[in-house]
């Protein structure tokens, strides 16, 4: 039988606040366990929560992105369960009116363009961490999250594989980043996700049972899980059996699903309004002042850099990915207006093996954009050959100096004299007489072997194009 599989996603996203979503305690990450919690966070009596107007004022903004319809009455909800790391024992969230309604984001996977909808985005706080280890069979409670604020964002069950998932996964962490309401960070688990995986028989309209696989960190990880969870449904159902509704935890290291408990619905968690928070109301102006702030987006500025630039999708998709990075290439364009193409291939090239060399931001890069832009200008003024500005470049990143001082040290400016460049193919001519034969005879493949030896005999200094017509114009006499 032929499956077709199912994929919601819900994104946890983390806001870039300095303080929590119904508290003035702190937000930043990795301070001592237990030291950003305030009486509002450990729920202790007489404390009442107080909306963080920052936090609504991202969640809109990442509403008015996806083109989603912006609900300027609001409502927070109890969502009630018990667990250690929960003083309260319940979450604020929303349910029936979420800040932000229906939306949609579109998606690309090996050239073939989707749009995936977007049920909701609405904001709700983080709870605490329960930590395992070190504890001698006990279990660590840190409360630092707790009232962290988040907009979990849910899709609609469009996706029909792994990796249609991960890029709209990619697609939803560029798009925070843009906006700057996230710092996008998996491993801090700023930016997490919760699956949910079905398969049904080709062309039945009827879902199949889902599994929630839950937390998972990063985009690898999230192909995999999904992966290995559609391979186990299936084995399932074509050996009889029945894929029960769970929650499912992803073990990487040993790259399956296990069982974590069974999946509650939504009665399940006793949603009711909570009494301590009126309506959250949003006026016509708060909305629009947060439209204008908004950001060209990225898949504007991807259209924006084939048309303006020249470039081809692969390449603009690639520099569009980051906001920083698409910043980087605009200010190094800026120093050299007549190659954006040029450019392009310097920065998804030599500078992003540099910086996954070294596992570096572009905000960190030692080259700087003003740095890239005057040594690609040295290649296209003929200074340099593409060579030897490779030697430059890694000079440039180990923090030598930039492109002028480094090429004026090293003597590494390119040939560029004909009466210079004549006598040293007039050598290696008269050195390779039997290759000369071979090529008047009709072996022109030769021609890169003479080039090869002029460049050796030039330390690489020979300007390329000049030494082959050089060399043309002798060997074809």
């Amino acid at each position: 039988m032929e499956w077709e599989t199912v994929i919601g996603l819900e994104i946890h996203t983390q806001l870039k606040t300095r303080s929590k979503i119904f508290s003035g305690a702190a937000t930043a990450y990795g301070a001592e366990a237990n030291t950003q919690a305030c009486a509002v966070d450990l729920a202790l009596p007489g404390v009442l929560p107080v909306m963080n107007r920052d936090a609504a004022r991202m969640a809109v903004k990442f509403g008015l992105a996806i083109g989603a319809r912006i609900n300027q009455i609001s409502i927070f909800d109890r969502k009630n369960y018990f667990y250690p790391d929960l003083p309260k024992g319940y979450q604020i969230s929303q349910l029936e009116l979420p800040i932000v309604g229906k939306g949609s984001i579109t998606i690309d996977v090996n050239g073939k363009k989707k749009v995936i909808g977007v049920t909701r985005a609405h904001l709700e706080e983080d709870a605490g961490k329960s930590l395992h280890e070190d504890f001698h069979g006990m279990t660590g409670i840190d409360l630092n999250r707790a009232g962290t604020p988040l907009i979990e964002i849910v899709s609609e069950p469009d996706m029909r594989s792994a990796a249609e998932a991960v890029a709209y996964l990619k697609s939803i962490h560029s798009l925070v980043r843009y906006l700057d309401i996230c710092d996008g960070n998996m491993q801090e688990g700023s930016f997490r996700c919760d699956a949910n995986v079905s398969v049904r028989p080709k062309d039945q309209e009827e879902f199949g049972t889902r599994a929630e696989l839950k937390n998972i960190n990063s985009f690898r990880f999230v192909e995999k899980a999904i992966e290995i969870e559609v391979e186990r449904q299936i084995d399932i159902l074509e050996s009889g059996g029945r894929v029960v509704q769970e929650t499912r935890l992803y073990d990487s290291e040993k790259n399956q699903t296990r069982s974590m408990r069974s999946k509650e619905e939504a009665n399940d968690y006793r949603y009711f309004p909570d009494p301590d928070l009126p309506q959250m109301v949003l006026e016509d102006s708060f909305i629009e002042e947060i439209r204008a702030e908004l950001p060209e987006l990225p898949g504007a500025r991807c259209e924006r850099f084939i048309t303006e630039y020249g470039l081809s999708d692969y390449d603009a998709q690639a520099l569009t990915a980051s906001r920083d990075l698409a910043d980087y290439y605009e200010q190094a364009v800026a120093i050299l207006p007549t190659q954006p193409k040029l450019i392009s291939n310097w920065v998804n090239g030599e500078l992003a093996a540099g910086l996954n060399r070294d596992n570096t931001s572009i905000t960190e890069s030692p080259v700087t954009a003003a740095m890239l832009g005057q040594l690609v200008t040295r290649i296209d003024d003929n200074t340099i050959s593409g060579k030897i500005a490779k030697e430059v470049f890694e000079a440039i990143w180990n923090g030598e100096g930039n492109a002028d001082e480094i090429i004026e040290k090293r003597g590494l400016k390119q040939i560029s004299d004909d009466s210079a460049i004549e006598p040293v193919i007039d050598e290696i001519l008269a050195n390779n007489t039997n290759q000369v034969e071979q090529y008047k005879a009709g072996n022109t493949k030769l021609l890169g072997f003479f080039v090869g030896q002029v460049m050796k005999a030039t330390q690489g200094k020979a300007n390329p194009k000049q030494v082959n017509q050089l060399l043309s114009k002798k060997l074809d006499k």
